[in-house]
């Protein structure tokens, strides 16, 4: 017997819009469009894109310890941040295995709203219900009744913030503001997977759709255009933001994945700090790499789960990897040892029986200007 795949508020435009549909960890969800991949990976580095990703989990967390619940639960000073903030954390078990990475958004002390990877709902869910659902009033699964709407690319603040009453082109990074766009109730985040600037609007299931065309023809005379999986991945990609089950997953750690900066020891205690600590103090014995192929010399481009070698033995493995649209080379993100992760190291990674050079590079592939 088949399961019926999952649909988002936005199937209906999907379709119309003559999107090429997949299933997507049981969602039907478009991997592009008529305009294709790379057209839509350039009209967001360009102008403007729009992204449904209505299949993410939503939450709130209430209750006057929902601070306390929500410190124990991340890795990073979540609590600590001012109502209005939205942080970006990991969660992790007391291993230090990552459980998944989100974005948890601040309303007050006694209320958060959290945006979790959509594979993952059900798990961090019942997760967090096993860890901190005796500190909680409530921990509302909001995933079915909401909309998500990403809007990314240098045109897109302009665009939504002339469809806002609000000023949202004034809101700072990783704020939020509960607003209208388009007549459109909806928590307007200046967050984004792309590497460039813009908002994730949060809304009403049933207001998406007309959200939706709001901004697709508001944006339209600056080339906006619907953007599936597909550009979505070759996007964050460049800009080194990694994705669960690829690059993060329960055996790895936020400190191996090169997110320090989101784990603050600091901070008193939390799930998988202990184990953080003495992985810290006893050093790290693989870490995530960024890597380039010079396609002017190999035609190669690594994928996830090419071994990364060391002569004959494997040193490591990708967890991404992908021909750069934006930038030169195929590039991709690996596992290796400390050893070989210094920026100009030269690694070999066995595409398909071959083993092909590729440098380590640092920092991101791609940065907006």
């Amino acid at each position: 017997m088949t399961t019926a795949l999952k649909h988002t508020p936005l199937y209906e435009e999907h379709v119309r819009l003559g999107a090429r549909l997949i299933d997507f960890g049981g969602w039907e969800m478009p991997v592009s469009y008529k305009a294709g991949t790379i057209k839509e990976h350039k009209a967001v580095r360009e102008g403007l894109g729009l992204f449904d990703v209505s299949h993410m989990g939503e939450a709130v967390l209430r209750g006057p310890r929902a601070t306390e619940a929500v410190q124990k639960l991340t890795t990073n000073d979540v609590g600590g941040a001012a109502p209005g903030k939205a942080v970006y954390t990991l969660l992790c078990r007391p291993d230090g295995g990552i459980v998944d990475d989100c974005i948890f958004y601040k309303r007050s002390d006694t209320e958060y709203f959290v945006i979790v990877n959509a594979s993952n709902t059900a798990k961090d869910l019942a997760w967090m219900r096993d860890e901190i659902g005796s500190m909680l009033d409530d921990l509302e699964d909001q995933s079915h009744k909401t909309g998500l709407i990403a809007v990314q690319g240098p045109k897109a603040v302009a665009v939504v913030n002339g469809l806002s009453p609000a000023a949202l082109a004034e809101m700072p990074s990783f704020t939020f503001l509960e607003t209208e766009v388009a007549g459109v109730r909806c928590m307007a985040a200046r967050t984004g997977y792309t590497g460039e600037d813009g908002f994730e609007l949060a809304c009403d299931a049933d207001d998406t759709p007309r959200l939706w065309n709001a901004i697709l023809e508001a944006g339209a005379p600056h080339g906006a255009l619907p953007i599936g999986l597909g550009a979505r991945d070759t996007l964050r990609l460049e800009a080194k933001l990694p994705l669960y089950g690829n690059d993060l997953d329960d055996t790895t750690s936020p400190l191996e994945a090169g997110l320090g900066w989101a784990v603050k020891l600091g901070k008193g205690d939390f799930l998988g700090r202990a184990a953080l600590v003495a992985q810290k103090e006893a050093g790290l014995t693989r870490q995530l790499v960024g890597f380039v192929i010079d396609q002017s010399k190999e035609r190669a481009i690594a994928r996830h789960g090419y071994a990364v070698r060391d002569g004959e033995q494997i040193i490591g493995v990708v967890t991404s990897g992908g021909p750069g649209i934006s930038v030169p080379g195929a590039i991709g993100l690996a596992y290796v040892p400390p050893a070989f992760a210094a920026p100009g190291t030269t690694i070999m990674i066995d595409c398909r029986g071959k083993d092909v050079p590729a440098t380590v590079v640092k920092g991101k592939f791609y940065s907006r200007k």
